[in-house]
């Protein structure tokens, strides 16, 4: 027997980042030294005192069995003391706290939980690629905004037009951005609060990035913003906090009303996440010694930025001055989209980059780069690129 897929499997988008793996896996197969700036994954190992609390944890019995369906509380308590002393932001962890096995569950299961087929969701281009899973599982339609350079990568609200802003239902913010590396301000997030209010539109603040800022930058939180829990949410993940992309553990806070929607679906999907990594996430945003692991980690991803910034401005190429993140966005040389150009260095330089438009049009004059491996790595590959005289 042979079976088919559902229609609304059907409808979902390429998975733009399994392309890109492929790509790279099948020059390595042909014997290139390739080095990888393509990827979002961190390349440092989880902090010591986390990975001991979950060896902790694992070895009692009690954590073994199911964890309770909405999270358990020392967690969803540490969740909520960790955004007050970092944001000055007040949450109720029984009921402004949903717990998620990663943020990218929260954001494809939430027009599940919250829109209706046909719905307007508002997402920003270029962005996350797998926003454009929960429009198609959701069954919502979809507008994108654009982030351009001219506004330093930030929405410009008076430029949606008047209908789609009455229309729409949400809108999807991430920063610091992926993939642009960009920062939002406190007055950005005043005046999307403003917005928001007048059109009746949700908020949904993609915060994975949150806690690296380059140079000591400390990224706003959009919770901070007066009004914020009034009309929308804030997904936190620990994947590049605290170097735990593989464990999936993350959180969403804020308005009461979302949190609950998102805990009833997940009543139907899952029983929470496994008691010893809640245990190691209580560990991660409460433990002392975080601060420290947390400022080194900048300290490094700076180091790096500086170094590929610096020689890729030897060669002509100039990036976008980026803030947060441990992207650089870098514009791709005349003659050149971002697809044939990031074809070109792999098969050329065997540097790997992410084209822009896997995020969307807006980012097809950009790749990202990934700055996800040591600073003599980076030189080694702008060298490599240099070399093309493509600039």
């Amino acid at each position: 027997m042979k079976f088919e897929t559902s229609h609304l499997l059907k409808k979902l988008p390429k998975q733009f980042f399994a392309d890109l793996v492929t790509k790279v896996n099948a020059k390595i197969a042909q014997g290139a030294d390739v080095i990888n700036l393509g990827q979002g994954n961190p390349d440092r190992p989880t902090y010591d005192f986390i990975v001991k609390a979950l060896q902790d944890s694992a070895a009692k019995p009690a954590s073994h069995k199911y964890s309770l369906f909405r999270g358990n509380p020392p967690f969803k308590e540490a969740a909520a003391d960790f955004y007050k002393a970092n944001y000055q932001v007040d949450l109720d962890s029984q009921t402004e706290i949903c717990v998620l096995g990663g943020s990218k569950i929260g954001l494809v299961e939430l027009p599940w939980a919250l829109m209706n087929p046909g719905e307007l969701l508002l997402l920003p281009d270029p962005g996350y690629p797998d926003y454009l899973s929960a429009v198609a599982l959701g069954q919502v339609d979809c507008e994108t905004y654009p982030l351009l350079a001219e506004n330093d990568f930030l929405p410009d609200l008076t430029a949606i037009p008047e209908e789609s802003a009455r229309r729409a239902k949400f809108i999807y913010i991430n920063y610091p951005n992926n993939p642009t590396g960009a920062v939002a301000t406190p007055a950005f997030y005043e005046s999307l609060v403003d917005w928001a209010k007048k059109y009746e539109v949700g908020v949904v603040s993609d915060f994975a990035y949150g806690a690296l800022g380059y140079q000591g930058y400390k990224n706003p939180s959009f919770l901070s913003t007066p009004g914020a829990k009034d009309v929308g949410i804030e997904l936190y993940t620990f994947s590049k906090t605290f170097n735990m992309a593989g464990w999936r553990l993350a959180f969403a806070a804020g308005n009461a009303d979302m949190i609950e929607a998102l805990n009833l679906i997940q009543d139907h999907l899952f029983v929470s996440i496994f008691p010893a990594i809640q245990d190691a996430g209580v560990a991660a945003l409460s433990d002392p010694r975080a601060k420290e692991a947390i400022a080194a980690l900048n300290q490094r991803y700076d180091q790096r930025r500086e170094a590929f910034v610096q020689a890729a401005a030897q060669i002509g190429w100039q990036a976008f001055p980026s803030k947060g993140s441990f992207y650089a966005w870098m514009p791709v040389p005349e003659g050149f989209n971002s697809q044939n150009f990031a074809d070109l260095l792999l098969e050329e330089a065997h540097v790997a980059v992410a084209p822009g438009i896997g995020f969307g049009q807006e980012g097809d004059s950009y790749v990202r780069i990934g700055l996800l491996v040591e600073p003599d790595h980076l030189a080694q590959a702008v060298e490599r690129i240099g070399q093309l005289d493509l600039f």
